[in-house]
Parts: C-alpha cells; structure tokens; sequence
C-alpha cells in the first residue's frame, strides 16, 4: 500500500527526491514518516510530517539537508534529499499511521551516494 521510490546512486554533494505513493490508502490522516537502515545497524529515523498542520521533523543528522513534504491529493509523501554525505547511503522506507503509530510500510529504496 505504500511504494517507495526515487532511489539511486549520486556523487557526494548531490540530491535525490524520494517519492511514497499511497495507493488503497487514504493519507490525509496519517502521519508519514521515513527512516533509513544500513545493513548491520539500527533502523534510523529520518523525518516525519504530521497529517493536522503538516509539522515536519528531522533527525539531527538530516536537519538543514532534506526536506520532508507531503501532496495528500496525489496521496504522496517527499522526501528531498540535498547535500548528500556517503553517510546517508542506506535503504530508505517509508511509514504511515495516525499520530506515532506506524501501521503500512513500504519496500524500501536504496539510496548509494559515493564520494
């Protein structure tokens, strides 16, 4: 129900949009989030953007880099990634639920930015 995308391989320095498309799910009331997990380590939390007012939050290690919005008429959520780090590389998923729950998850984008 949701679909990740917009994966790729940049060069540090460089940007990415990641797309979660919502199809059989009506997001308008659910807050979206995105997180990120390197193979052998704990899934990070990335950005959430609230379904009342669309408050966005950011982990630290994103803050000022990436921008979190959300097209509730296309049911999609964005994700745009600028002045990427090779630390950013890592499988990126997309979360949905009301409030903190995280009900619907996506498959997952691989998001490689080489230095």
């Amino acid at each position: 129900q949701l679909q990740a995308s917009g994966g790729g391989s940049v060069q540090d320095g460089g940007s990415l949009r990641l797309s979660c498309a919502a199809s059989g799910l009506v997001i308008d009331d659910f807050a979206i989030a995105w997180f990120r997990q390197v193979p052998g380590k704990e899934r990070e939390g990335v950005s959430v953007i609230r379904s009342i007012d669309s408050t966005a939050y950011y982990g630290d290690s994103v803050k000022g880099r990436f921008t979190i919005s959300r097209d509730n008429a296309k049911r999609t959520v964005y994700l745009q990634m600028n002045s990427l780090k090779p630390e950013d590389t890592a499988v990126y998923y997309c979360a949905a639920g009301r409030a903190a729950r995280r009900d619907y998850w996506g498959q997952g984008t691989l998001v490689t930015v080489s230095s």
